[in-house]
């Protein structure tokens, strides 16, 4: 394999190894500090960041507002005060060693005025901000303000165009590179457009030789682009390498860091991950966000899959073929369904799947009274974790809502990204990975359960393997 030759990243000579940012506390100031001080660049995640008290004791993020505006003031003032504890921690471990990234989602809740407060907060600590999961315009306007560098994270030539036309060119100098995350085998939430099919993966080499060109067209400076999704053995992507083209490469991993010693996630997570076979993580469209998202099929998919599987259209009036009156809710009103639909309704109900929810597309999901419950609490309990959510109808904008339906087929993912890593219940909750997840059980470096450090896992990354 062709060496790894060092790159400029936020500043410093540093390997064009990336810890790829995972949100609510799964990449955190332990697993990037250790990455920097093995020469590479640590990505904490700064999504509801973990915070602790004066004896170093985890502080649950426990709410107390009454109202969702209430919450999501907490909210900020956690993520801030998170943020800033991950960076010190990433900070002490790296001993001067590799660049420090916090990463965030610009659709999370507060976005903005978590990023200031982290970055005014940790000064110096933080060397540069990766953001994706929308389009954020102004991320190199607020790291620019702090002398940090700025990684957008697009899916394609056009939506880096975009940014740089509307926004980047005015922070040229900043611009510390491009994380492409390939839409199809990246974990986490993705960035497929409406033009694309989810079904139809496209190979990534032309994609990111068109991200090139495009920035290159624009007058970008010729900063690293992060390959991100799908990296696994490095000689797989030598055709990468010293590639004209493509120009500077970094690798970004966020998939083979879950399974080191620094990792915080539970040792049951981890065991599981070593299971996994091919076809093992869904790229689905669950997602409170609106995003794709990929997730290890696990019994938290399989239920939101049932509800999809237990719903049926119907109308307010008598139209068409809905001739046929089902009567819902506690006062029993009438809506109007198709006979073979009030069939299917009432065999779910005979097996317990009683309970009919609206969504705000007209049509009813069924499911059992508890799990009812349980959807109607997350919708009440919103602490608005993001921008805008199909969930629960949140938006932070003035009137605190989107304006549609609370939306039953989605979940509270606040509530089941905090369980999973903090509880270690890997069936009944939310798993993020990306598709290559499944090579952790026939990589011979896992064998026997071996699980390495992260100095381990970037020595034998530039191995080749």
């Amino acid at each position: 394999m062709k060496s790894l030759k060092p790159l400029v990243i936020s500043g410093r000579e540093v390997l064009p190894l990336v810890e790829g940012g995972k949100g609510i506390a799964v990449s955190n100031g332990e697993s990037s500090g250790a990455w920097a001080a093995a020469g590479g660049v640590g990505t904490f995640s700064g999504v509801n960041a973990d915070f602790y008290d004066e004896t170093g004791k985890l502080i649950p993020a426990v709410y107390h507002g009454k109202t969702r505006r209430e919450r999501h003031e907490e909210l900020i003032a956690y993520g801030i005060r998170g943020g800033i504890a991950q960076a010190r921690i990433a900070h002490d471990l790296a001993q001067g060693q590799g660049r420090i990234h916090m990463n965030v989602l610009w659709e999370m809740g507060g976005a903005e005025r978590i990023l200031h407060g982290v970055l005014e907060g940790a000064k110096g600590l933080v060397h540069g901000v990766t953001c994706g999961a929308g389009m954020p315009y102004r991320v190199a306007e607020i790291a620019a303000s702090y002398g940090v560098h700025y990684y957008p994270i697009v899916s394609s030539a056009r939506a880096f165009n975009a940014l740089w036309k509307r926004a980047y060119h005015k922070y040229a100098d900043l611009l510390g590179g491009v994380v492409y995350e390939d839409p199809w085998l990246a974990g986490g939430h993705n960035g497929l457009s409406n033009s694309e099919d989810p079904l139809e993966p496209q190979a990534p080499l032309p994609r990111v030789r068109a991200l090139r060109a495009a920035m290159r067209e624009c007058g970008a400076p010729e900063r690293p682009i992060f390959m991100a999704g799908g990296v696994w053995y490095l000689r797989e992507w030598t055709d990468w390498m010293d590639n004209p083209e493509l120009g500077p490469i970094a690798f970004q991993f966020g998939t083979r860091p879950l399974l080191t010693e620094e990792s915080p996630i539970s040792l049951a997570w981890k065991r599981r991950l070593v299971e996994l076979q091919p076809g093992d993580v869904l790229l689905h469209k669950f997602s409170p966000t609106g995003f794709y998202s990929s997730a290890v099929k696990n019994g938290f998919i399989a239920e939101l899959v049932q509800r999809l599987d237990h719903q049926i259209p119907f109308t307010a009036e008598a139209i068409g073929e809905h001739t046929a009156e089902l009567p819902i809710g506690l006062r029993g009103r009438v809506v109007y369904v198709t006979p073979h639909d009030k069939q299917r309704a009432e065999t779910w109900a005979r097996t317990g799947f009683s309970e009919p929810l609206r969504t705000p597309d007209s049509t009813l999901i069924f499911v059992a009274p508890e799990r009812a419950e349980m959807i109607r609490r997350d919708q009440t309990e919103c602490m608005g974790c993001l921008s805008a959510c199909a969930f629960s109808n949140w938006s932070q904008g003035e009137t605190g809502s989107t304006g549609k339906k609370a939306d039953p087929r989605s979940f509270c993912i606040q509530k089941t990204l905090q369980n999973i890593v903090h509880d270690g219940n890997v069936d009944d909750e939310l798993m993020f990975a990306g598709h290559n997840a499944h090579r952790f059980s026939t990589d011979p470096f896992y064998a026997g359960g071996f699980i390495p450090t992260v100095r381990q896992l970037i020595e034998r990354v530039q191995t080749g393997d």
